[in-house]
């Protein structure tokens, strides 16, 4: 596996590889890997004859309040699970290769971005953007693979490549979870003892709204306040936000049909998580009559 510090040197491997006739699939990561990324690369490798991911903690998607200079890193490890999985090379560049001096350009993607995390963590998906735009020009794929659990950011992204008419196809793959149900994540590392327990009551919660949607429920407000009630119930997990959005544009909905988005942040401690479940709901799922 070829392991690139400069821009310059997996761009010549990438350029190499796309002369060659061979697909790019391309896997941004922030590292710390875990089941989650090695799926994503794994799907890459089905589908794509060269793959090539990047491990980047991207300072200005990290707000003054957050846990940038302490979020996990292990280079070590990431390199040899990488390798295990298949992949044929990782660019691994610096803060100041990335963002130069005088670095003053960013992209910003509107109006799907204005709820959920964008909401809660402005500036947040400005820097996503800036430096996934950067990544698509550096390594020129042809499909690049994100994870469900980071709904949002792969939603945001995807428009974004559509409307800076970019060659690169967005491929979701769906969250990868724990043997307890917990979506995995880097930051679970944080959780400690009755925080893992106390987490876990935000997988439950999305089982429960689903179920609440299997039983006939279309009312976005009754589903949001059982997932509310659950998620209060539990002292150690404070509520960022609880949602339900159409697909796949993000937007506000009164009635529960087609594909939506429910989505949940919260913090347990002092560790931000994420979570959501696409709900698809079919027109001859029963439906509860409305009590007079």
């Amino acid at each position: 596996m070829l392991i690139c510090h400069t821009i310059n040197e997996i761009k010549s491997f990438t350029r190499q590889a796309a002369s060659q006739g061979k697909t790019i699939g391309f896997v941004p990561t922030m590292g710390y890997f875990h089941a989650g990324h090695l799926a994503l690369m794994s799907e890459a490798k089905k589908t794509c004859s060269v793959v090539v991911s990047s491990i980047f903690v991207n300072p200005v998607q990290f707000g003054p309040q957050e846990d940038f200079t302490c979020y996990p890193r292990d280079i070590d490890r990431d390199k040899r699970l990488a390798v295990e999985v298949g992949v044929d090379a990782i660019f691994i560049p610096s803060v100041e290769e990335m963002y130069p001096p005088r670095f003053s350009t960013f992209v910003e993607t509107k109006k799907i971005t204005d709820c959920l995390c964008g909401k809660s963590r402005p500036g947040h998906f400005q820097g996503v953007t800036t430096v996934v735009t950067k990544l698509f020009n550096i390594i020129q794929p042809d499909i690049a693979f994100f994870g469900q659990k980071d709904f949002q950011q792969a939603a945001t992204i995807r428009r974004m490549a559509e409307d800076l008419n970019l060659k690169v196809k967005i491929v979701l793959v769906p969250t990868v979870r724990d043997k307890d149900g917990l979506a995995l994540s880097s930051r679970n590392i944080y959780l400690e003892g009755a925080q893992r327990q106390a987490a876990l009551s935000i997988p439950k919660s999305l089982a429960l709204a689903a179920q609440a949607v299997e039983n006939g429920e279309r009312d976005p407000i009754k589903v949001k306040m059982a997932v509310c009630n659950m998620l209060a119930a539990e002292p150690l997990v404070e509520i960022d936000y609880i949602e339900i959005y159409s697909l796949p544009h993000l937007e506000e909905i009164s009635l529960l049909q087609g594909e939506v988005l429910l989505a949940i942040a919260a913090k347990v401690g002092k560790t931000r998580l994420i979570d959501n479940l696409v709900l698809k709901i079919p027109d001859n799922w029963p439906i509860i009559p409305n009590k007079r």
